[in-house]
């Protein structure tokens, strides 16, 4: 367990469409308490699914969990190192409102077709930024979402790393925690089925289908991802967690294996 204070806390300038979770930085340490739910063990997850794909290290977060103490209340959720180095990260979201004066989203949602809606977003990232194969990164995010169902991947949490707005380079692939059906609160209550719940989850990136987005991203941008994890190493590294309950990591287990059993062609 941490305890940290309010000159710990962080505001990072990245809007959620659920709110804001409490983050916090110490000597290069980032932590996220939980908000609505197991946020910290959906990055936690996740990290250790990509952990077992074709994605090189620093291509995502990896996120451990951690407890923290902060205000005298006790908040379950994870930490991660801070892999800006240097560099700033900004939002898609922000950085079209600096250019251009308009925000990325309101672009792409005035297109009526699904598909030129991911083609201008990666078209215009690449124009603002000189970075290539924006596509191919769309893609592996993309493919990521619609595996672990995280319902809150926007502009607003798409980002890229600058340095004084001359220089730009793709950023790991972070904020997960919407993943994995975490917000137990408002939209995935534990008593309901997980089935039912997965046909319920709905991306916000570009359209409101998981599938389509992937296969729009898959036909434009290509195959991106492989997985290599088992069932002994979901088992593994989730029979260890002890700060959740065990109807929490029945959840998880369940949601990931629903998941690779749909997407079976990524493995």
């Amino acid at each position: 367990m941490v305890k940290l204070f309010e000159e710990d806390k962080r505001e990072q300038g990245r809007q959620s469409s659920k709110g804001n979770q409490l983050k916090f930085e110490r000597e290069g340490i980032w932590y996220k308490a939980d908000y609505l739910g197991y946020e910290g063990l959906a990055e936690y997850v996740v990290s250790k699914l990509l952990a077992h794909s074709s994605l090189k290290e620093d291509e995502y977060v990896d996120y451990d969990l951690e407890q923290i103490e902060y205000n005298d209340n006790i908040y379950n959720g994870c930490k991660s190192k801070d892999f800006a180095n240097g560099w700033q990260l900004i939002t898609l979201e922000r950085l079209f409102k600096q250019l251009n004066g308009q925000g990325l989203n309101k672009m792409i949602y005035s297109i009526n077709d699904h598909s030129s809606r991911l083609k201008t977003l990666v078209d215009e990232v690449e124009r603002a930024t000189g970075i290539k194969d924006f596509g191919i990164y769309m893609s592996k995010l993309l493919t990521v979402d619609a595996f672990i169902l995280n319902d809150d991947r926007h502009t607003h949490n798409i980002a890229v790393l600058t340095k004084n707005m001359r220089d730009f380079k793709l950023s790991p692939i972070f904020d997960n925690g919407a993943g994995l059906l975490s917000d137990t609160m408002m939209d995935y209550p534990l008593h309901k089925e997980t089935v039912s719940l997965i046909d319920m989850a709905k991306p916000k990136t570009f359209c409101d289908s998981f599938d389509e987005q992937l296969d729009i991203a898959e036909q434009l941008y290509g195959y991106n991802v492989k997985f290599t994890f088992t069932c002994e190493d979901v088992k593994s590294f989730i029979d260890n967690v002890d700060i959740y309950s065990d109807e929490i990591k029945k959840r998880v287990t369940d949601v990931v294996m629903q998941m690779r059993r749909k997407y079976d062609y990524l493995f």
